[in-house]
């Protein structure tokens, strides 16, 4: 049976951790060191009310960190509360899945790699994308089985992403093709690599990747890949000033 969001949810957290987790009242927060917002976003255990909204806050804040939520499928109370607080919706994401079997499919000779630690040459193409070094940090956290990805095109550098694993799941984080190459099936070939690895890595159930609702080239990509939409989730943020 295809694992649920909420599955995947913990998959993410696992995939991408925060460089630390910790529990007050009814949230669950995070220290992103600016690694993002899905490493930084504030999670409800259970029904928040209006005034623990201020706890969160002032926990965010004593770290020095910008009050993000992530809003999941079960937190439309949550939302609501949020957005009478004056929080804005930001970065809706989609959640994709496939058996890894679907897309592990052999690529052409030297044009894929896996590679731990990355290399130079990937840490520019995600640079290059708005990937710094503070998420090539949280992929460094990372407990289990991971790798980066590493694609060739002509003979030239042509995309990168990360790879983890988490029990029979393996997810798919910051897949970037550098510009030259785009439309030259680096991606397709990318997520049949991190299938291949998942295979050999005892991941061999399913393949997940999330990526934001504007990101047009991505979601077609794992659409045309066979892999199903399973859920979504976004973040609240309130507007500067």
């Amino acid at each position: 049976m295809m694992p649920g969001v909420e599955r995947l949810y913990d998959v993410i957290d696992r995939t991408w951790p925060a460089a630390r987790r910790w529990c007050r009242g009814p949230w669950t927060l995070r220290d992103g060191q600016r690694g993002g917002k899905r490493v930084s976003a504030a999670t409800a255990r259970h029904a928040v009310a209006a005034d623990d909204v201020a706890l969160a806050e002032r926990e965010m804040a004593e770290i020095g960190q910008t009050p993000f939520f992530m809003i999941r499928a079960e937190d439309d109370a949550l939302d609501r509360l949020l957005a009478d607080q004056g929080y804005d919706v930001a970065d809706p994401v989609t959640v994709h899945v496939a058996p890894v079997a679907r897309l592990a499919v052999p690529t052409p000779r030297l044009s894929t790699f896996t590679v731990w630690e990355p290399l130079a040459v990937q840490r520019d193409i995600w640079a290059a994308g708005g990937i710094g070094p503070e998420r090539v940090a949280v992929m460094a956290r990372v407990k289990g089985p991971r790798t980066s990805l590493f694609a060739r095109c002509d003979d030239h550098p042509a995309g990168t992403g990360f790879c983890a694993i988490d029990g029979d799941i393996a997810m798919v984080h910051a897949l970037e093709v550098a510009v030259p190459f785009r439309r030259r099936r680096v991606g397709r070939l990318l997520m049949q690599q991190a299938a291949l690895w998942a295979q050999s890595n005892a991941a061999t159930t399913y393949i997940s990747a999330v990526c934001t609702r504007e990101n047009e080239g991505a979601n077609a990509l794992y659409a045309s890949l066979g892999m199903t939409r399973v859920g979504h989730y976004h973040y609240r943020q309130k507007a500067p000033g």
